[in-house]
């Protein structure tokens, strides 16, 4: 464990720290919009009680300190790969004993990540979802205002779906541009929200300031202790208020430690907490506020348009769509990162930018997205059934977040249980009651992110499963590459006979050939195929292998390792981190360099075999495992496209396993 800043940060803390406002905390900033009014309507509503109000304020409060605060910001930031953060980052942290059995299966360790990581995709369909479509209804509040200046039919709960749908479909549709002129804005836009919403709920706080004896965590105790049950189907509600703490640490490579932690100290968390017991305070004065607590915090003149409103209504709906983008970048880094990993199919990943690095964009999970969030909000049709299906995804990522921490801190850093257990303990205090509760909303909604998490959870196993069995399979048929050379004429040499399963000669002729190479030992099956067939092999060969190490980033320094091995041929292993944009033909450039590379890249070609599975009941996988690896196969993209290989310099050639 290290406190020292270890990422790739450029700028001053300042323009840091209001960067981090629009990245980071756009999912929880936006939280007031729907957590407070969740809690208190419903059919699990609570009445806007004195009591009733201080428990649920305190309960939000303390959810804040304990969830936000002490786990992510003290602790589970601390447990950095190479300044990256967030779920994958923490599973490369643990001892790699943990990361596969001894007959070479997963541990429970990557299994419960990935589940954590599947789970976050149903969290990057309903955030952008809730959010805008809970801005959006703030137009109900301000129609009243309106009334004189509309036709008297006008109903614009009606227009409310097809408006955010509307603003849903816009966002998705920019993704392609990429979001770095857009994200310019994002700062100064989130910290105009946070002090919009911190200065309304300071003018009713100075109104009714009582609401502060909800700072004290007696309220909280009592109000679970009167409603029992009821306070615990409760939670299922409170927990919105700490939707994107799992942000904080999954985007701490961006901008580093200690921006996320003074944009939450100085300006996020005072904000959150006014603006709660603001519209904590109103609900007293007011019980007719609980229907819509935070719209109705902007106070309004009968008979006039409220301006105010209406603005708040838009500065809301910014904030949404800022909220909203940052889930689906984040969707897009971890489909990066798991890529890398070997946990998910290769697909198109475009970078939107030459300066900065996580700036990318997804097609296929970017419209995955898209029309899974227009369903949602087509379905569900209001924010409060949407809230149903909110919250088993984000509770269900701590608890392993959670778990995982307290397997590094133990086994790699060798922290004493003494030391780590005391941790879990409290961690899982608060993580298991919140998980527990929103399993209640199952049947109302919460069975979308446990379907949509099953759904990448089993792409991501097979996946990884069936990369492994094709491993061994090449592996297999892969030759020691001495005997291999030994039976190879030297380039400029007179042909020698095949192998003993040819008839003819092997044939040496100019140019330059780039075998890819899973195996950084043995000989690539196509080179094998393109010998015993075509019985013809370059003057030059360069065996090429990609290494995806568990680090986010690999200097260039360190990019590319070259060995000469005889007769032209020439091995390069290449490595990027799991952050990195994998570019074979500049990675070659620069292999180039060494002396022991000895070949030109003036002409080259690049061999790449392309497997057909059979999907049979012969192999290890089983027939409907193996078909949906074919089916993955079939539709990832392919090698020339992800590792940017100049299409006209590639030749395929294909075989047929059964794994």
């Amino acid at each position: 464990m290290n406190e020292k800043e270890t990422s790739h940060h450029h700028g001053s803390m300042a323009s840091l720290t209001v960067g981090a406002l629009g990245v980071v905390f756009g999912d929880i900033g936006t939280s007031p919009l729907y957590a407070l009014k969740e809690c208190l309507n419903g059919p699990h509503g609570l009445k806007p009680e004195p009591a009733n109000v201080l428990g649920l304020l305190s309960l939000v409060f303390w959810s804040l300190t304990l969830v936000v605060t002490v786990k992510y910001l003290t602790f589970i930031m601390r447990a950095d790969n190479r300044g990256e953060g967030g779920i994958l980052a923490l599973l490369a942290l643990t001892p790699s004993k943990r990361q596969r059995t001894l007959d070479g299966n997963l541990g429970w360790i990557p299994v419960l990540v990935i589940a954590g990581a599947a789970l976050l995709y149903g969290d990057g369909m309903i955030t952008p979802a809730i959010s805008v479509l809970s801005a959006v209804e703030g137009l109900e509040v301000a129609t009243p205002s309106l009334a004189h200046l509309l036709p008297p039919a006008f109903e614009i709960k009606e227009y409310v779906v097809p408006i955010t749908c509307v603003i849903l479909a816009l966002i998705f549709m920019i993704q392609r541009s990429g979001t770095e002129a857009v994200g310019r804005l994002f700062g100064p836009i989130m910290l105009a929200w946070f002090a919009t919403i911190g200065a309304l709920g300071a003018y009713h706080l100075a109104r009714n300031p009582s609401v502060l004896a909800a700072l004290s965590p007696l309220h909280a105790v009592r109000f679970c202790a009167a409603h029992g049950f009821h306070a615990f189907v409760a939670l299922g509600s409170v927990v919105l208020a700490v939707t994107g703490g799992e942000a904080l640490y999954a985007d701490m490579g961006h901008f580093g430690r200690r921006p996320i932690r003074l944009a939450w100290i100085a300006m996020v968390f005072p904000s959150l907490v006014l603006s709660y017991f603001g519209m904590g305070a109103l609900v007293l004065a007011n019980p007719e506020a609980a229907k819509n607590p935070f719209f109705a915090m902007v106070p309004s003149s009968p008979g006039s348009v409220n301006v105010p409103l209406l603005a708040l209504v838009v500065l809301a709906t910014l904030a949404a769509v800022i909220a909203s983008q940052a889930l689906i970048s984040g969707a897009y880094s971890l489909t990066h990162s798991a890529i890398h990993l070997g946990f998910f199919p290769r697909v198109t990943i475009r970078h939107t930018s030459r300066q900065a690095e996580g700036q990318i964009y997804a097609p296929v999970i970017n419209w995955i997205l898209a029309v899974a969030c227009v369903i949602l909000v087509l379905v569900f049709k209001e924010s409060s059934r949407l809230a149903a299906a909110y919250g088993i995804a984000v509770t269900g990522t701590m608890g392993i977040t959670s778990v995982v921490y307290y397997v590094v801190a133990r086994e790699t850093w060798g922290w004493s249980r003494a030391k780590a257990l005391p941790l879990l303990v409290l961690f899982l205090s608060f993580d298991l009651p919140f998980l527990a509760s929103n399993t209640l909303k199952f049947k109302d909604g919460g069975y979308v992110p446990i379907a949509v998490g099953v759904v990448f959870l089993t792409v991501m196993l097979v996946w990884n499963v069936g990369r492994r069995h094709l491993g061994d399979v090449l592996r297999a048929k892969s030759p020691p590459l001495d005997a291999f050379l030994a039976r190879l004429p030297e380039p400029d040499g007179a042909p020698v006979s095949g192998s003993s399963r040819t008839a003819g000669v092997i044939q040496r002729v100019p140019g330059t050939g780039i075998y890819m190479a899973s195996n950084p030992e043995g000989v690539p099956p196509v080179l094998i195929h393109q010998t015993e067939r075509l019985h013809v092999l370059p003057w030059h060969v360069v065996l090429l292998t990609i290494r995806f190490e568990h680090v986010p980033h690999v200097p260039e320094a360190e990019r590319a390792t070259v060995e000469a091995l005889g007769k032209g041929f020439t091995r390069v292993i290449g490595r990027f981190g799991f952050m990195d944009r994998p570019e074979v033909p500049p990675l070659l450039a620069f292999a180039s360099r060494d002396p022991a590379f000895g070949a030109e890249l003036v002409d080259e070609t690049y061999y790449l075999g392309r497997e057909t599975f059979i999907a049979s009941d012969k192999g290890k996988m089983g027939s409907w495992t193996e078909g949906l690896f074919a089916i993955l196969s079939r539709n990832s993209t392919s090698a020339t496209t992800y590792f940017e290989i100049p299409p006209e310099k590639v030749l395929e050639l294909g075989s047929q396993i059964d794994l």
